[in-house]
């Protein structure tokens, strides 16, 4: 959310950075808006003011017996007091109306982020270790003779439609390893702090971390009310949601491995073959809390968490600045690692980091009290990947994959495996 105050202050700054994510100047609209909401607001204390000097009257005129101006004093107190509760009515109308356009209006991007306007314009600005030379035609995940037994599409289907997959066996015990190396990585190395939150959540929460009101359809709500997370982002963040901490508390940081539900709305069409964009999967989530000061140094520290991830699992890599008109609705700047993907014959999505600025701290009101003193501050919020299991599990089988159909696995996973490296063709560990 942003601020009216410095929209105020430099509105052909604000519709200068909308326009490099593509989007049109809406300054004049908002402040006329906030111009007449102010208009009643200092109505009503005028209003007010003059209710309480008629107030402060209306004894004085009784006390000298002058009827004549007692009435009419008491006709005045009245009259305003009916004023100001209009007044303050139609100022709490245009404080809505004024609120709810704000949070409808996308992060704008920091001054690094380069210029575009899809994927095709994002920058490169690292790339990590050298595609196995496989020696034979690759495979897909889903292709792979060892996986065939172990991730079953139709089952899936059949239970629950489709962009759904039953994972079983050895594969389905990767992906647990997968998530738990993750997680011990994170917390023993990374300095995270592991939680165990919610999947289901109200919309307050939903609206702080940005999905609502603008990206419903995005997501799944349940007949009570509450909506299934699009990723942990929701829970984490929300912890400090109308929240007034110490400086000293700063930097929080936070991971959480958790079930995530999306609708793919748009999406109909894309990734169709495979598990690599379902409607369910999980995710290793890191979220931080920060200084505004520490906050893009932060983005790099927890970007360097999700790459070492990869490094770990030997998968080759390459890191990517989004630009303006590829970034997520919240989001000032985004880095995307995407994992090489042997199968595909490209790089695929595995993780986002994302520093988000001021802009939850506002929607979820959660703000800090400099040691120092002055005025409390909002927090900066950052969010990424660390990483998604499911795509993981597709990178580490690709990449691993050999030419009699079994799959060589990370070194790594060893001790969440009991010491078995490889997938056999029927699906088994050995």
């Amino acid at each position: 959310m942003h601020d009216i105050r410095a929209i105020r202050e430099n509105p052909a700054a604000f519709d200068a950075a909308l326009a490099r994510r593509g989007d049109a100047p809406v300054s004049s609209d908002l402040l006329r808006l906030d111009e007449s909401r102010r208009a009643k607001i200092l109505a009503a204390e005028t209003a007010q003011a003059e209710q309480n000097k008629a107030s402060k009257e209306v004894g004085a005129a009784k006390g000298r017996g002058d009827e004549a101006e007692f009435e009419r004093l008491r006709a005045l107190v009245a009259e305003k007091k009916a004023e100001v509760a209009r007044m303050q009515t139609e100022a709490k109308d245009l404080d809505a109306l004024l609120t709810d356009q704000l949070i409808r209006i996308a992060n704008l991007p920091a001054d690094d982020v380069p210029e575009g306007v899809d994927e095709a314009d994002n920058v490169e600005i690292n790339r990590w270790g050298t595609p196995r030379e496989l020696g034979f035609a690759p495979k897909e995940h889903f292709e792979i003779e060892a996986v065939q037994n172990g991730m079953d599409f139709e089952t899936a289907a059949k239970l629950s439609g489709s962009r759904f997959v039953l994972l079983s066996g050895g594969v389905a015990r990767i992906h647990r390893a997968l998530a738990q190396f993750m997680l011990d990585t994170h917390i023993n190395e990374n300095g995270l702090t592991e939680v165990n939150g919610p999947v289901l959540v109200l919309s307050e929460m939903m609206q702080g971390t940005g999905q609502l009101p603008k990206f419903g359809e995005d997501s799944y709500q349940t007949r009570e009310g509450w909506w299934l997370i699009p990723t942990s982002e929701v829970s984490l963040t929300n912890i400090v949601n109308d929240t007034m901490i110490e400086e000293s508390y700063l930097p929080r940081r936070y991971t959480a491995h958790s079930l995530c539900f999306r609708s793919e709305a748009g999406s109909a069409g894309k990734d169709t073959r495979g598990m690599l964009r379902q409607h369910q999967f999980e995710k290793v989530e890191m979220v931080s809390v920060t200084h505004p000061d520490k906050s893009d140094d932060e983005q790099k520290r927890m970007l360097r968490c999700a790459e070492g991830i990869l490094e770990k699992l030997g998968i080759p890599y390459r890191t990517v600045i989004l630009c303006t008109g590829d970034m997520g609705f919240g989001a000032r700047r985004t880095y995307d690692i995407e994992a090489w993907l042997p199968g595909q014959d490209t790089y695929r999505e595995i993780s986002s980091v994302s520093t988000c600025g001021d802009f939850q701290a506002r929607r979820m009101n959660a703000r800090f009290r400099p040691e120092a003193g002055g005025k409390p501050e909002y927090v900066h919020t950052l969010n990424g990947s660390g990483l998604a299991v499911g795509r993981c599990l597709i990178a580490v089988l690709e990449n691993g994959q050999n030419a009699d159909g079994t799959v060589t696995l990370p070194e790594v996973l060893a001790p969440y495996l009991g010491g078995k490296l490889t997938l056999q063709v029927d699906g088994t560990l050995a």
